[in-house]
């Protein structure tokens, strides 16, 4: 079980490398942010399965990857707000 949980983590890992291609080249800041929600995703996941599949507990973990979770859903809301900001003052004639 412990290797079919490593496998999980270093494909989910190996997801989120492909996922760095497109933050470095996408062709827009929306699939940028995309992708970097991809990397918090799949570091919360990697986190669990590697911690899942460890013969010794390590401690504080989950704490991690709650502090992950949180942090991909505060860049999330920087997108909004900054995106917002933009259009707003766009529709103004700024």
């Amino acid at each position: 079980m412990n290797d079919f949980l490593l496998a999980a983590a270093g494909l989910t890992l190996l997801t989120v490398a492909v996922g760095l291609a497109r933050v470095l080249y996408g062709p827009g800041e929306v699939d940028r942010i995309m992708a970097a929600q991809l990397f918090g995703t799949g570091g919360i996941a990697a986190l669990l399965l590697i911690a899942s599949a460890a013969s010794v507990p390590v401690p504080g973990v989950e704490d991690v990857a709650l502090g992950v979770a949180l942090l991909a859903a505060f860049v999330s809301l920087a997108f909004v707000n900054a995106a917002g900001g933009a259009s707003e003052s766009a529709g103004r004639g700024e």
